[in-house]
């Protein structure tokens, strides 16, 4: 019998292909049982995602009618709700986290956007929500925002699992990774105990870069632009797995990897292609090596499984992906630029769907206290 295309990914390439969506019918209707199945190691959720999983349906209805006649204020209703989602899934990842050594069976939850450029509130939300979420195969999501930095640091440095999420330059991955191993060396001078309970992934946003390098190429107007266009992500994505097999080695790794530690993983996020002239498959063949992670929207799950390319490409063309990446600057592309708005905008956008569904809790649960 052939293995899927998705169990050819990690079984071939070392790439785990999670899953970018949770929903309570997934749960309900077992379909989330049917995903992991297929080959999928893990899941990430956002803001956004819950926004729609519980605005989109009446499947939460009952349990917040419930949190609501116990006089329970919206936002903390909005918790109880995902961390049910969380928890579910997480207990239905667990077998795989088990067999896989730790290695995978993650599921993540974000802490509340708002905090996402206060680093004292972030420390706290985040070891909160670690307590609370209380299972060992959870991953807090942490926003790669300046004032997170710290607080990756400390989340590893306490052996609690990190997904640092937004990272959109190269500079601010090289700090996400240098954060996490001092945390590594802070957690490892303080217990005696092996550092292999502890991981971590470094979700580098894909095709989000692409959709504003592409405008800014755009507008430069001219030939030598335009044959730059879809390139400077995937771009970026290689040499940003060059920085990773660069920081994972050395005498300093070493010592810690003599200690059980495991790598940071790259985890390429936001790979459903935005521009329909592009390969919906791009972001995912494209991106694929070891020890690594794609988490893939739902269509781009339906789309590799049924066209995508199994085969190990993301050490292949490094020079052309320099080459191409030192272009932009030439053309007047300032790609810092372009990293702090998408940082900016990434945030705006999580903050945007927190209030939006807490706003809309409040609504309903008044409408339920009449």
């Amino acid at each position: 019998m052939t293995s899927s295309r998705l169990v050819r990914l990690f079984d071939e390439c070392g790439q785990s292909p999670w899953l970018d969506n949770l929903k309570r019918d997934f749960i309900t209707t077992g379909q989330l049982h049917r995903i992991l199945d297929s080959g999928i190691r893990g899941l990430t959720s956002n803001p956004t995602i819950f926004q729609k999983a519980i605005q989109g349906s009446s499947d939460y209805d009952e349990q917040f009618r419930q949190l609501s006649i116990q006089h329970m204020l919206p936002i903390d209703s909005y918790w109880q709700l995902v961390i049910k989602d969380i928890q579910d899934a997480l207990d239905i990842f667990q077998p795989l986290y088990q067999s896989s050594n730790r290695s995978d069976g993650f599921v993540s939850v974000e802490v509340d956007p708002n905090l996402a450029h206060d680093t004292a509130a972030t420390e706290t939300a985040a070891r909160l929500l670690d307590e609370r979420v209380a299972r060992d195969n959870v991953m807090i999501k942490i926003p790669a925002t300046q004032e997170g930095i710290p607080v990756i640091r400390t989340m590893i440095s306490e052996g609690r699992n990190v997904n640092v999420t937004l990272i959109f330059s190269l500079d601010r991955y090289q700090q996400v990774m240098d954060a996490y191993i001092d945390g590594l060396e802070q957690l490892s001078n303080t217990s005696s105990d092996s550092l292999a309970g502890v991981s971590s992934v470094a979700s580098f946003f894909i095709s989000r870069v692409d959709t504003e390098i592409d405008r800014r190429l755009v507008a430069v107007g001219s030939d030598e632009a335009s044959s730059l266009c879809g390139t400077a992500a995937i771009s970026q994505a290689k040499i940003a797995y060059q920085l990773f097999t660069q920081t994972f080695s050395g005498p300093r790794w070493s010592a810690l990897v003599r200690r059980g530690a495991r790598v940071q993983r790259p985890l390429w996020a936001s790979t459903s292609t935005k521009n329909p002239a592009y390969p919906d498959t791009l972001y995912v063949d494209q991106l694929i090596g070891p020890n690594t992670v794609n988490t893939l929207p739902d269509n781009t799950m339906l789309a590799f499984s049924d066209h995508g390319t199994p085969a190990v490409t993301i050490d292949t063309e490094v020079d052309l992906a320099h080459t191409r990446w030192n272009h932009l600057d030439r053309l007047g592309i300032d790609v810092s630029d372009v990293a702090l708005q998408l940082e900016r905008e990434g945030v705006l956008s999580f903050q945007k769907s927190f209030t939006e569904l807490i706003d809309a809790l409040e609504t309903k649960d008044q409408a339920l206290r009449r």
